[in-house]
This record gives C-alpha cells, sequence and structure tokens, in this order.
C-alpha cells in the first residue's frame, strides 16, 4: 500500500488515498510526496501554499487545471486528506480569551493547540515534554515522542479552516529546544509559503545554547521568548529540573543579545507561584536584572493544575507586581494563560481526555466534539 513518503501516485480521482505514515512526517517528506507527483518547486510552494493558508489550489489567477501537473491535480483530493489528517481536530473548548483545540496526530497521539485573540495561534512541537516543570501538566508525564515538522505546521492549517492566523507562537506542549530540526523547518516554511511574518512567529524556550547559535543564521528569524520565572539559579533549577544550567544573567545575556540583532523585543515569561515567586523583593531583583533590556516581561499567574503543590496567587498580588515592574522601568504586562475557566491550561485538556476516554461512555460525552456548536 502507498505511503506518504511512497512515488505511487493517483492515476485517478478514485484512487485510494495514502495510507497513514507510521513515524513523525517531515516538510521534506511532504516536498517529496509533491514531487513523486509531478511537481516542480514552483508547483510545490503553490500547494503547500494553498494547503497552509486553507485555500483552494485555484485562487490564484492562473487557474490549477492549466498551471499544475495533471498527475498533481488528479492525486490532490486524497493527499490533502492524508496531510489534512496529520492533525485532526477532535475537540474544541472555548473560553473568553481563546479556544484550545485538542488534536489527534496519525498515530492517535493527541497534542494541544490554542487560538489566542487578534488572530494568534499557539502550537505544540512534542507529545509531552521532558523538562518537566514542576507547576505544568505536560510536563508531569514525560516526553512520548517528538512531532514531525509537517505534523506542525499541521496544526496552523488546521487552525486556519476555523478562523485566520497571522500569528503562531511555540509555547503550547514540548520544549521547542529539544525538536530544534523540526521546529525550524516549520518556522521557514510558515515565514514562507505560510505567510506569517517573520516577527509573528516566536520561539518559546527555557534557554537552550543551540538556540542561539542556529537562530541569527536563519533566513526567517523568529521573535524569542525565554521562560524565567525567578532570577535565583538555584531556584530555577528546582523549578525547571531539566532543563539546561545556564545562569540566569548568562540567559539574559544571551537573550539580549539576539532580540538586539534581530529587532525583535525578547519576551521573558514569569509564571507565577503563590509564596515562591510572587513577593515585592523580586521586584529589585527583576529591574536588576532586565530593566534597559530590549525586553518585555509576562507575568502569568499559573494555572491550578490538580496534585500540584504549587498554587495560584491572588489576584491583587499579580497586579501590584505588574503596576511596581512598569514604574521602575521593567515593560510589563499582566497575562492570564488562555481557557482559564475551562481549566484549559498547557496540557490540562489532552490528561483530561485520556481520562475521559478510559471512562464508560456517558462521562465521555462531556467533551464536545470538534464541530459541535462552532
Amino acid at each position: 500500500m502507498p505511503t506518504l513518503r511512497g512515488v505511487t501516485h493517483a492515476s485517478a480521482p478514485t484512487a485510494a488515498p495514502p495510507a497513514p505514515p507510521s513515524a513523525p512526517v517531515s516538510i521534506p517528506d511532504l516536498r517529496q510526496a509533491l514531487a513523486a507527483r509531478g511537481a516542480l518547486p514552483a508547483h510545490q510552494a503553490w500547494v503547500l501554499r494553498s494547503w497552509l493558508q486553507a485555500k483552494p489550489l485555484d485562487r490564484r489567477r492562473r487557474a490549477a487545471e492549466h498551471a499544475l501537473p495533471r498527475r498533481l491535480r488528479e492525486a490532490w483530493p486524497a493527499l490533502q486528506q492524508c496531510w489534512d489528517n496529520l492533525a485532526r481536530v477532535l475537540t474544541r473548548e472555548e473560553a473568553s480569551d481563546g479556544e484550545r483545540l485538542l488534536l489527534a496526530l496519525h498515530d492517535q497521539e493527541t497534542v494541544e493547540s490554542v487560538l489566542l485573540p487578534r488572530g494568534g495561534l499557539c502550537v505544540s512541537s512534542q507529545v509531552g515534554c521532558a523538562v518537566g516543570c514542576v507547576f505544568c501538566m505536560t510536563g508531569q508525564g514525560g516526553l512520548r515522542r517528538q512531532l514531525g515538522s509537517a505534523e506542525i505546521v499541521a496544526q496552523v492549517a488546521a487552525a486556519r479552516r476555523l478562523r485566520p492566523v497571522s500569528k503562531v507562537v511555540f509555547m503550547g506542549m514540548g520544549e521547542p529546544a529539544h525538536n530544534l530540526d523540526a521546529v525550524l523547518e516549520a518556522i521557514e516554511l510558515l515565514g514562507h509559503e505560510g505567510g506569517i511574518a517573520h516577527k509573528k512567529l516566536v520561539l518559546s524556550t527555557v534557554g537552550d545554547e543551540r538556540v542561539f547559535q542556529r537562530l541569527p543564521h536563519l533566513a526567517v528569524k523568529p521573535a524569542l521568548a525565554v521562560s524565567l520565572h525567578t532570577t535565583d539559579d538555584q531556584l530555577r533549577e528546582r523549578l525547571l529540573p531539566r532543563a539546561p544550567r545556564i545562569p540566569v544573567r548568562e540567559l539574559v545575556e544571551a537573550t539580549d543579545a539576539y532580540a538586539r540583532a534581530s529587532g525583535y523585543p525578547a519576551q521573558w515569561q514569569w509564571t507565577l507561584l503563590d509564596g515562591v515567586n510572587d513577593d515585592l523583593e523580586q521586584v529589585d531583583c527583576i529591574v536588576g536584572l532586565l530593566r534597559g533590556r530590549h525586553a518585555m516581561l509576562n507575568l502569568i499567574p499559573m494555572n491550578t493544575v490538580p496534585g500540584v503543590a504549587y498554587r495560584r496567587p491572588a489576584d491583587e498580588r499579580a497586579a501590584e507586581l505588574t503596576r511596581r515592574l512598569n514604574a521602575q522601568g521593567v515593560l510589563t504586562r499582566l497575562r492570564q494563560s488562555a481557557a482559564q475557566e475551562v481549566d484549559g491550561g498547557c496540557g490540562q485538556l489532552r490528561a483530561r481526555h485520556a481520562v475521559q476516554w478510559l471512562a464508560p461512555a456517558p462521562e465521555r460525552a462531556t467533551l464536545r466534539p470538534a464541530g459541535a456548536g462552532a
């Protein structure tokens, strides 16, 4: 039976679709599948652009009938179905500040994406995560597997079938630096055929030397977001137990150098934990570290995670920290993790789905299927 990577092509519209792939699928695999059906590089760009932007092949002035090889046109419906199934929306949970999507991959593993306000989309780069952040639901389950670059961009294609997407942030499940080749392939495609402005592609990381070595040399340079959470090296080691042991000051210097070279302000992520990193003494430490940098600090009260000892701080405390930091010259925004009121923090929807899938049928029905009541 033909596979996504195989050279067998459909000779008629009624041909069977390619079989599901047996391993993570990369963007070069997609290009190979197109080339096997007669697509030259310009044809490949046309088809990839149409798929990623959720637009028909005939949207351009020159109709696909006259511009694309016949073999490719005939094979495209089956091939498109196979590509769409790389990341298929299982459930949608709406909240006032976003909509969380649970997507099934070709091997029935699941990942989460989040539709954010103002055309943003948060995508996952791994099934699970190996960093083990103590306050994160995704980190509690460890890493199950890497996503291929095609599975990453397929999340964008799936989201665009629901609504326009003009910004993509790599802040979902997984640590992008641990799957860097695939993430950078995805960024390159999204910055070209995906039609996303380079400054609206944001790579989030806990900090990894490979990120700072490779990003400056990319044709598509994303903005950088770094999970900081504390200015104290020892506390950071406890909160992010398997993050690279880069001293906080060195991490800030490297991030600032990239931000100034790329022209995009760095985004510092600080998950607020009650009684851990939310006291007013933190303000002086943060000011000493970040004032004058080409950066923005995002304070994010943690999601409540069942079974995790850490707690979300009071709203008044988070607001006070934000006011003080802005007053002392550190550009700071108080953000809420999307989909709070539906317990939709990163990893929670996936974990809840896994539990409900094992439950009796009446209990499983609580998750709204994709397309219902949209």
